[in-house]
């Protein structure tokens, strides 16, 4: 069979290219091993189920295991109608699963109670029973929790499984060795879901987890697994080395992109180049646009953009960070922050609020720039008719921060200064827009140490074009600034920058300056 790499469903190791995830899978069964407790908690299109497929195949070839894979995503609403339904429910299934891996097996829980009869305690006593007579360490792996974790019959299930966790040292092989539950939310931090109101019902029904703190996102040596196998089955030469890193840089090794990337690659881009038998960076890079057009879509896209638009206040949240620079702690404390932790939005193990990637934050400045766009908050055609390239394409960089300066001029000379502050980033994001559209890109790079500025570094046809943007607070910040950004330019190797100057002082003047500072020439320009 051919294999091809993955982005929908499951990835099996005899169809799909797939990243070397064992030493992943090893400190998930560690876990096990030590009894505990947890959910599988990552966004979506994580590799969760992946992951979980691949422990749950390890168990099996263990003899002093018994495990057993559920999934609650295709069970009917009617299965939570009440308590009896949802017991015998589980029985069903358990058993069925039993029987299908370990056809062998003859105790299984009783099916023949009544079903007015069977309550949780009764379901308790059989798992009790289950578990001593089969003198096995018992795992259940609970799929897509998500839905159930809406419903609170399943709580109070997963309460029974908690009550029995901690009489466990009590009554050896009394209950299952060890509960691995998957999905987007944390059990833990169930109020992200719920309504305030519901808030009151929940109790703790799983205090009793760790921390999942397995790193589920590939690293660049993670990602060259794949590549090689690529490479050797299909004579494809590459730097697997290099080619890893740069798409590392790119998804920062979200697994569902870092696949999808290498798709394209893989199935568009190459089939149109001269040379099939190579890929190089320009390939990446290819695909990285791809991916990030406005026009194209994906289900990783609906669900971020349907996640911010949903919550009004998470909106502006993402807005503030990836639009104006907004440096926040990254507080899982914080409701806002850690929902957007839980969608994948931000990345949850950086120190501060971060987009996840940059391909995530690409699709993020298209989106809030198109919202601007059609919310008339400049015109478009202000600048349609005027060229911001030479001859050769290079981008006219001064025409096109005079253009903005010119505009403003115009066009928010007396809107107040809380408006500029807040808005005028996004303003000349909006206005850069049309300009490199289709061709060029522009990223907000991390600042160190001063939330005032935001380093935007333009890729227009493969030149890169160093700006930063930033408020003005007086001549000493502004010498900072200046110092600030000719270290950027020395990490480009870059000795020409920009700088875009907000000044909200009521004599402000329009004016440029051409500055000469160490080895730099940086013009600056004031709106």
């Amino acid at each position: 069979m051919r294999k091809e790499f993955n982005d929908t469903g499951i990835c099996i190791k005899d169809e799909h290219f797939m990243v070397d995830t064992t030493l992943k899978i090893e400190n998930i069964f560690e876990l096990i091993e030590r009894k505990k407790y947890f959910i599988m908690n990552r966004p979506r299109q994580f590799g969760k189920t992946t992951a979980l497929y691949r422990l749950h195949e390890e168990l099996l070839t263990k003899d002093d295991y018994l495990t057993i894979l559920l999934s609650f995503e295709v069970s009917s609403d009617n299965v939570f109608k009440d308590i009896e339904t949802f017991c015998a429910y589980f029985i069903t299934i358990f058993n069925r699963k039993l029987k299908q891996y370990y056809p062998n097996q003859e105790i299984f829980l009783d099916q023949n109670l009544q079903t007015t009869e069977i309550e949780f305690n009764k379901l308790s006593a059989q798992i009790t029973d289950f578990t001593q007579k089969i003198q096995k360490k018992v795992v259940i792996l609970i799929d897509e929790v998500d839905k159930s974790t809406n419903n609170q019959l399943f709580l109070h299930f997963l309460g029974m499984l908690r009550d029995k966790y901690l009489e466990r040292n009590t009554f050896p092989f009394s209950t299952f060795h060890s509960v691995i539950l998957v999905g987007i939310h944390d059990i833990k931090t169930i109020k992200l879901k719920i309504r305030p109101d519901e808030e009151k019902k929940i109790n703790s029904p799983w205090n009793i987890a760790v921390d999942f703190k397995v790193n589920m996102f590939f690293n660049p040596t993670e990602i060259s697994t794949m590549l090689l196998q690529y490479s050797e089955e299909k004579n494809i030469k590459m730097d697997i080395e290099k080619l890893s890193e740069r798409i590392f840089y790119y998804t920062s090794g979200y697994p569902f992109l870092v696949s999808k990337m290498c798709k394209v690659v893989d199935e568009i881009l190459l089939p149109e180049k001269e040379n099939q038998t190579e890929w190089n960076l320009e390939d990446i890079e290819n695909s990285f646009k791809y991916l990030v057009k406005i026009n194209y879509t994906t289900t990783i896209f609906d669900d971020l953009f349907k996640n911010i638009e949903n919550n009004r206040d998470l909106y502006a949240l993402v807005k503030d960070v990836v639009i104006n620079g907004l440096k926040l702690p990254n507080n899982a404390n914080d409701y806002l922050i850690e929902l957007a932790n839980t969608y994948g939005i931000f990345d949850r193990d950086a120190e501060y609020c971060k987009i996840n990637n940059r391909i995530f934050e690409q699709r993020m400045y298209l989106f809030f720039t198109t919202q601007a766009i059609r919310k008339h908050e400049y015109r478009p055609n202000f600048l349609l008719s005027d060229s911001y390239t030479s001859i050769d394409n290079v981008l006219d960089m001064p025409k096109i921060l005079r253009k903005f300066q010119q505009f403003m001029l115009e066009n928010y000379n007396q809107k107040d200064a809380e408006f500029i502050e807040r808005e005028g980033r996004l303003l000349f994001l909006s206005f850069l827009r049309p300009i490199i559209n289709g061709v060029g890109f522009d990223f907000k790079e991390p600042t160190v140490g001063d939330e005032r500025r935001m380093d935007i570094v333009i890729t227009y046809v493969k030149v890169l074009y160093i700006l930063e943007l930033k408020i003005w607070r007086g001549e000493i910040y502004h010498q900072k600034g200046l110092n600030q950004l000719s270290d950027y330019l020395d990490i480009h190797n870059k000795k020409e920058g920009y700088l875009l100057i907000f000044d909200f002082n009521k004599k402000k003047e329009f004016k440029e300056e051409n500055i000469e500072f160490k080895d730099k020439n940086i013009l600056a320009v004031w709106v």
